[in-house]
């Protein structure tokens, strides 16, 4: 028997099947407690009706203050922490925000005058509030990889659940772990489903060392993991990651080569293995779980779930109702075409009976008129048995305008330089074997590092 879905997040609490937990890097709180209580101090009925700004530093009162206020609230505006100050000015305008919530860790701001003002505690307290009328709240949040001040895109209760489901029993045993933050729309997913499903979660901690956040979710038991390809690759650099055996791994984010895939796989033979496709204006279009990279050809075949797939010149176009419905803001783009769908801006390419992943449209590499896709390159250079990750770039080039050379992160320190320079022939042989002469890079770079953006995905910079 098919449950019904739940009007609000504060419904999904009476379906719990046992106490369940969040924990951040150095506080806990019963997330049942709110069934009957407040983080909000008590002030809940003053946010009604309102556009809410959350502007909390902590991901632990971001996710209490989501559960009170989803279907109190007309409006919720999640504002990821390194959400630039010089552009809260035009955000709080485009979200019409007359009130904002905020924790102990957040800044003073002057863009934060606004009518009502409320503190959130990581911790709930018992509270006798009177029933609110039920108001349906647009969710807004901040897309990634924009220069100057981000889009927001409006989503609702049901377009962010849609793509978890009503039918599944929850389960007290599970554990969610995420290397992402809830503020982002890829963290924002586990969190729902740990809240849907009757699950405990592990959050993430700004600036925690990889090896501590692992050690945490050993700590908390965890089952079920999600981060970016760039999040397990850094994960897996750790001897932490043996002290973990999670039943389920998902990744997401970014793009899923066939290298990552099998060391994961390596890494938890007994876990499923899966790799989504979202995005925060398309939503979550699917999931793949036959342990391959890219997707079948027949998902775009037929409508999945309410999920119809079109590529058109290249690009990757999704419509159904996980998808947010507008930009918000004045002069915004239309986010849907004419036909309804959102244009993701991922280019895809058809090999066979399945569709791989080249790279974003907009960052191509221009090599003499030649079209370059970055994500295509590395891919060849991760299957090298000795390499962790890679990151292409572009150097400008008197003859062709560019060229592209690649940092490498190694598995472990080559013993000597005969032996760097060997792994290196290695690399550029594997890359002259299945790439056309000007996607071979130039140059290979060892680091001991690449950097990580707030979302999860690879830094990349151009030059």
């Amino acid at each position: 028997m098919v449950r019904a879905v739940a009007q609000t997040l504060r419904d999904c609490l009476a379906n719990a099947p046992a106490e369940r937990f969040f924990w951040d890097r150095t506080v806990h709180v019963c997330v049942n407690h709110l069934a009957r209580g407040t983080a909000l101090g008590g002030r809940l009925a003053e946010l009604a009706g309102r556009s809410v700004l959350l502007a909390t530093s902590s991901q632990l009162t971001t996710a209490l203050v989501l559960i009170e206020l989803d279907g109190v609230a007309r409006r919720l505006t999640i504002l990821p922490p390194d959400t630039a100050t010089d552009h809260l000015a035009t955000l709080i305008s485009c979200a019409e925000a007359d009130a904002i919530v905020i924790d102990a860790g957040t800044p003073e701001c002057a863009a934060f005058d606004l009518p009502a003002r409320i503190t959130c505690a990581p911790a709930v307290v018992s509270a006798d509030e009177h029933p609110l009328p039920h108001v349906p709240t647009k969710w807004l949040l901040l897309t990634s990889g924009t220069s100057g001040v981000p889009k927001m895109v409006a989503h609702s209760h049901a377009s962010l659940t849609a793509p978890i489901g009503a039918g599944k029993r929850p389960d007290g045993a599970v554990v969610w772990g995420t290397f992402y933050d809830i503020r982002r729309y890829g963290g924002l997913q586990i969190f729902l489903r740990a809240v849907i499903g009757g699950a405990s979660l592990v959050l993430s901690s700004a600036g925690e060392p990889i090896a501590d956040h692992i050690r945490r979710l050993a700590k908390h038991g965890v089952t079920h993991l999600s981060g970016t390809p760039s999040h397990w690759r850094r994960a897996l650099m750790s001897p932490e990651i043996r002290k973990i055996a999670p039943r389920y791994v998902r990744l997401s984010g970014e793009i899923a080569d066939q290298p990552i895939l099998d060391s994961l796989r390596a890494a938890f033979p007994e876990a499923g293995v899966s790799h989504a496709y979202a995005s925060t204006e398309a939503g979550v279009a699917f999931e793949v779980s036959d342990g391959l990279a890219g997707f079948p050809a027949a998902f775009i075949e037929h409508d999945r779930d309410g999920v119809e797939l079109k590529v058109v010149d290249g690009s990757l176009r999704i419509r159904s109702a996980r998808t947010a419905s507008r930009y918000v803001g004045a002069q915004q783009p239309e986010l849907l075409d004419r036909d309804g769908f959102v244009d993701t801006g991922d280019m895809v390419e058809l090999l066979g009976d399945r569709y791989a992943f080249a790279g974003r449209k907009g960052g191509i590499i221009n090599i003499g008129g030649l079209k370059v896709h970055p994500e295509e390159i590395e891919a060849v250079i991760n299957r090298h048995p000795q390499v962790r990750m890679s990151l292409v770039r572009p150097k400008q080039s008197p003859v062709t305008g560019a060229i592209v050379i690649a940092d490498v992160v190694l598995r472990c320190e080559c013993e000597c330089p005969d032996a760097e320079l060997q792994v290196k022939d290695d690399i550029l042989a594997l890359c002259r074997a299945a790439l056309p002469r000007h996607k071979v890079p130039a140059a290979i770079s060892f680091v001991p590092s690449l950097d990580v953006a707030a979302t999860g995905k690879l830094a990349r910079r151009h030059g």
